[in-house]
């Protein structure tokens, strides 16, 4: 071994003649670290920027709108009778056919009267033989109590005649009494009109043989007509509340009012029926009973437009500003019963001031940082 080692400029500087080259190179990569094997620091890495979406918002009280709602509705008229005969016998004539406009109290038909005429004649003899009979027995009451006052009657004997006065007064009144239903009878076999209204059947037939029950004509009554209109439950507190209320039908709206609404569900389109009333109007008349068309009002409830509405975690609803600047996100908010296509009543958690998004609501996900552009209220997609 070397007892005296060389360091390794001591080698370079013996051989520096020998390799001229190799010196001048090692030295200047020497010379260029300072501190010889000391290295310049890396730059630190920078943490990467969130992308922001970009999106336009606007008041929401700028684009709500009161939709215009509709239901299928037919004018009914609030009396439509069956009106059937209530004696027995045989159909002699009628006097309104199907169409025909006829007022209260007016003749619609005449049964055959004469077995209800001999009806009537009986009862009539029949009171007045008890009359008679009355007559007869207060007259000898008031010959008995003449008597007793005589002391020629016993008062045993005047008991007795007050006894059949009594019960001849009660028989002179069940004549009358007898009397009374076979003049009724006799009055059903003219068949009248019960109000005013058109004939929409005929029913009657002249020399058919009739029984009680048996229908002659459908009536229905003219002048007070109502409107039935076939809703939604969903509609329903819309229409409470509505305005604007009207009945179209062959290019005519007339106004109405709502009368009350059913509190049952029909099935099994489990829909319910309203009533209402037409108002009165000087340039517009009610259309007749049968008329078909359709109910209309507007909603006065603030709603929100379906193309601001989006589906995520299952359900409608749309997108809101939550915070502001370099801290805004967006904030997706559910709508309670919200149908694809459909206009939507306000939830009750926005406000008009709520700031909505209605440009890029599309592609959004809750929770994502938004770069906030402001549009007009009314340039909403």
């Amino acid at each position: 071994m070397n007892p005296n080692p060389r360091s390794p400029f001591q080698e370079i500087a013996m051989r520096r003649f020998q390799h001229p080259t190799l010196v001048a190179a090692l030295l200047g990569c020497c010379l260029s670290l300072p501190g010889w094997a000391q290295q310049s620091p890396e730059p630190a890495p920078q943490p990467a920027v969130p992308a922001r979406t970009s999106v336009g918002v606007v008041r929401l009280d700028t684009v709500w709108i009161q939709p215009e709602r509709e239901a299928p509705a037919h004018v009914i008229a609030r009396n439509e009778s069956k009106l059937s005969a209530e004696v027995s016998g045989t159909l002699l004539r009628w006097t309104a056919d199907v169409g025909a406009q006829v007022a209260r109290g007016q003749v619609l038909a005449q049964i055959d009267p004469r077995d209800a005429e001999l009806a009537v004649q009986r009862a009539q003899a029949a009171l007045d033989a008890t009359q008679a009979r009355l007559k007869l027995a207060q007259a000898q009451l008031q010959r008995s109590r003449d008597l007793v006052a005589q002391g020629f009657f016993s008062k045993e004997a005047l008991a007795q005649r007050e006894t059949e006065a009594t019960l001849a007064q009660t028989e002179v009144s069940a004549s009358r009494a007898q009397l009374a239903t076979a003049q009724r009878q006799l009055a059903k076999t003219t068949l009248r009109a019960p109000f005013a209204g058109s004939v929409k059947e005929r029913l009657a037939q002249t020399g058919e043989a009739v029984a009680p029950g048996s229908v002659l004509y459908v009536l229905s009554e003219s002048g007070a007509a109502e409107l039935q209109a076939t809703l939604s439950p969903a509609d329903v507190p819309g229409l409470r509340a509505g305005s604007e209320l009207r009945f179209v039908t062959t290019g005519e709206a007339v106004p109405v009012k709502l009368l009350r609404v059913g509190s049952t569900l029909s099935a099994p389109a489990r829909t319910q029926t309203a009533r209402l009333a037409f108002a009165q109007t000087a340039d517009v008349s009610p259309p007749p009973a049968g008329t078909s068309g359709t109910l209309r009002w507007r909603e006065s409830r603030p709603h929100l437009p379906p193309a601001l509405m989006v589906r995520r975690n299952g359900g409608l609803g749309v997108f809101v500003q939550q915070g502001s600047g370099a801290q805004a996100t967006a904030r997706f908010v559910t709508v309670p019963g919200a149908q694809e296509g459909r206009a939507s009543p306000l939830p009750a958690t926005l406000g008009g001031d709520t700031l909505v998004v209605v440009n890029g609501q599309a592609a959004l996900q809750p929770g994502v940082a938004i770069e906030v552009k402001p549009v007009s209220g009314r340039s909403a997609n």
